[in-house]
């Protein structure tokens, strides 16, 4: 069982610690547990719990209200709104409680509801990506454990597998060549660039994860591709990536390379002229939109 301090509540559920902490006061919420050195900590409950309850609250119901509900009768309530819902925060709420609980069965019923409702790309944008990215963070920072987190990549990860099969290249698409540095092992957005490319009508050239320098250099010889697309999440470290961009410029000059990720969104990095940052996944459409426009050689 994972252990959570009320600052890891509050990046979870959005919830301010200190709202949290007079509704532990006022209406009993939460029990906090105390190690042996006094410090007080939360399990996976009172993170379900905390999760269930910023949900109603969001949608009305009062927390004095919610303070007075049995557990099961919580349950039942945010299974109702998460099924009628189109509220993208929602979404992701019940897409986090069913990461805490590593609840597949619930986690397919809701990732298949919003399909039909918004379609593949859209629960994609607005709802899967930013679930993804705010998992990422707290991945890194340590507030959920990994187990979780793979758990929750590997279903979303199938899900992009079988969309970008159903994708067509056209003969006249730009191409394109998708890699993950040598380590880096964080696959979902390069999945998800994949499928926008594709979907597009350009051609993809996937390599994947971890992918050796050398194994890079010798596709770029034979594809020659138009552009480079990687994400660095954990590698290189922090103290590496400048160098690792100076280094992909130069030995990528006729590409243009476009970079994204936990290392590189936010982060005071100069770039050199053959190489775009992406601050967003959206930034990957309208970058796609615009090389649409530009007609295509023959």
């Amino acid at each position: 069982m994972s252990t959570y301090s009320i600052k890891d509540l509050e990046h979870l559920s959005g919830i301010k610690a200190h709202t949290l902490r007079i509704w532990e006061q006022r209406h009993n919420l939460l029990s906090p547990k105390r190690t042996e050195t006094n410090i007080r900590y939360y399990d996976d409950d009172d993170l379900k719990l905390i999760l269930n309850v910023a949900l109603l609250n969001d949608n009305g119901f009062k927390i004095s209200k919610i303070a007075s509900m049995k557990p099961g009768e919580i349950q039942e309530e945010v299974m109702k709104l998460t099924e009628r819902s189109l509220v993208h925060d929602d979404q992701i709420n019940a897409l986090t409680i069913c990461m805490i609980e590593m609840d597949e069965e619930r986690f397919e019923k809701i990732l298949s509801s919003n399909i039909l409702k918004l379609g593949f790309e859209q629960t994609m944008l607005n709802i899967i990506y930013p679930f993804m990215s705010k998992i990422g963070v707290l991945w890194q920072t340590g507030a959920i454990n990994p187990a979780q987190e793979h758990f929750i990549s590997n279903l979303v990860r199938q899900k992009l597998i079988v969309a970008i099969d159903g994708q067509i290249s056209h003969s006249d698409g730009k191409k394109f060549l998708l890699y993950l540095p040598e380590g880096e092992l964080h696959e979902i957005s390069l999945l998800f660039a994949a499928y926008l490319i594709k979907n597009q009508g350009h051609k993809v050239i996937y390599l994947g994860q971890s992918t050796p320098n050398e194994d890079l250099l010798a596709v770029y010889k034979l594809h020659h591709p138009d552009f480079l697309l990687t994400v660095i999440t954990s590698s290189p470290s922090p103290e590496g990536v400048q160098a690792y961009i100076n280094e992909l410029a130069g030995q990528f000059e006729n590409s243009r390379i476009l970079l994204t990720g936990y290392q590189v969104i936010g982060q005071d990095l100069e770039m050199p002229s053959n190489v775009i940052q992406l601050n967003y996944i959206r930034d990957i459409k309208t970058m796609l939109d615009e090389i649409s426009k530009i007609p295509q050689e023959k």
